[in-house]
């Protein structure tokens, strides 16, 4: 481990001011804890916390801690086997949520006995945004200049806490880890498989954790909801989590699981991954009316909104272009003889003979395209059906229903757009016609 740069000038005495300042506020209470004439176990402590000593030891003990992004003892805190240091794969994409998806430095995890966690804590001071594990990783110049042996003894540290991050040994599994047995071809490869031992993805679960945490209990978002309640403006956004579920590792002892875990109160978030609760609203039949072209259509939102915006756009398309107005005007149509389809065909799930009522006042031709079941049991009314062109009728009184809707002949707009209006409608009523045929 060579460092390629020198120090910037004073950085290595912030990271001394640091490194010291870390070693103060644990020796401290410690001395507080003392009573009087216990003068030899002052000494020891403050030996031992001498920052040549400590790191020293620090250092000596690096060797069981490891820096990993997947701890294994989430599967079962008794679990030996390995845990691995990974960035994610890259490979997976980003409709994939994993370790790859994090921005930025991924929080690393470490694991370890509990005693150990003050040098975790150590490795994780930062100045000007590194830590002294990073610096180590790198052999900064800073940092060796910082620590206060010489440099073959401060390279050795140094190399030492770099180390947490190479994996321990040889990976291997646990009889108390989770193991999935993966089939592989089965002609190729007769019958072998893959031994797979599946691990937390604990810096995953840690950014997700904080992010959460934020939205939920800080200061910024503690505003917003102030600022909503009051029906104030707020520049932060409010994230509300339905059905949130906390899962909890490690019991009293979270520490024993990973340092992540430890800061998460053992903590991890569970989203709710369940299909939406959709309700529908009843169907009814159109009673008391004599056709579903009116007011019974009017009221369905999504066609609202689509006649609206097609009378719209056929007021305000001065000077676009003909293939222009005729792709929007077709996208449009089309759109309503769709919601107009799905009208119908909820209507025709209704019990058969619902149009027989003496409430129903629809027109013959509507009766036989709304409720078209009924011919199974009215036999009177299956005759009358087939021999009668009822698919014109509703093509008919459809076209009649989209012109008055838009505005008729008291649209104001021009021939190029009129012309491009009547040819949509023109094949719109093509396609009904055939789509009421194909469904008989």
């Amino acid at each position: 481990m060579v460092a390629t740069t020198n120090a910037k000038p004073g950085e290595a005495a912030s990271v001394r001011k640091v490194v010291e300042e870390f070693l103060q506020e644990r020796l401290k209470p410690k001395l507080d804890a003392l009573k009087e004439g216990e003068e030899e176990k002052r000494d020891k402590l403050l030996k031992e916390h001498a920052p040549e000593t400590w790191i020293a030891s620090a250092a000596t003990k690096a060797s069981k801690i490891q820096s990993v992004s997947h701890p294994g003892k989430y599967v079962h805190p008794d679990a030996k086997g390995s845990s691995l240091n990974c960035a994610g794969n890259p490979a997976a994409g980003a409709h994939l949520v994993g370790t790859h998806t994090i921005d930025g430095n991924i929080p690393s995890d470490f694991v370890c006995p509990a005693q150990y966690l003050t040098i975790i804590a150590f490795l994780r001071l930062e100045v000007d945004g590194k830590s002294i594990l990073e610096r180590s990783a790198r052999a900064d110049p800073a940092l060796l200049e910082a620590l206060p042996g010489d440099e073959a003894q401060s390279r050795d540290w140094m190399q030492a806490f770099a180390a947490l991050t190479d994996p321990k040994g040889d990976l291997t599994s646990h009889k108390l880890a989770k193991q999935l047995y993966w089939p592989l071809d089965q002609e190729q490869n007769d019958g072998e498989y893959h031994l797979l031992a599946p691990l937390f993805p604990s810096s995953l679960v840690h950014r997700v954790w904080q992010t959460i945490r934020d939205d939920r209990f800080g200061d910024e978002a503690k505003a917003a909801r102030e600022a909503k309640k009051e029906k104030r403006h707020h520049h932060r956004a409010l994230h509300e989590y339905r059905d949130l579920a906390v899962l909890k590792f490690g019991g009293t002892k979270p520490q024993n699981i990973s340092q992540l875990n430890s800061e998460r109160h053992g903590e991890a978030y569970l989203l709710a991954a369940l299909p939406p609760s959709w309700v529908s609203e009843s169907v009814r039949p159109p009673l008391h009316t004599d056709s579903i072209f009116g007011p019974y259509l009017n009221r369905q939102k999504r066609l609202f909104r689509h006649t609206k915006a097609l009378r719209e756009f056929l007021t305000n398309v001065r000077d676009a272009n003909n293939m222009h107005i005729r792709r929007k005007v077709t996208e449009l149509v089309q759109a309503i003889g769709d919601e107009v389809m799905q009208a119908a065909a909820l209507l025709q799930e209704l019990p058969p003979g619902w149009s027989a009522e003496t409430d129903c006042q629809l027109v013959d031709a509507e009766r036989y395209w709304l409720d078209p079941y009924r011919a199974h049991e009215d036999d009177e009314f299956a005759e009358q059906r087939t021999a009668t062109d009822w698919r014109a009728t509703i093509c008919d009184r459809y076209g009649n229903w989209l012109n008055a809707r838009i505005g008729g002949d008291r649209l104001p707009v021009g021939d190029p757009e009129h012309s491009a209006w009547e040819a949509a409608l023109e094949q719109e009523l093509r396609m009904l016609r055939e789509e009421l045929n194909a469904h008989e």
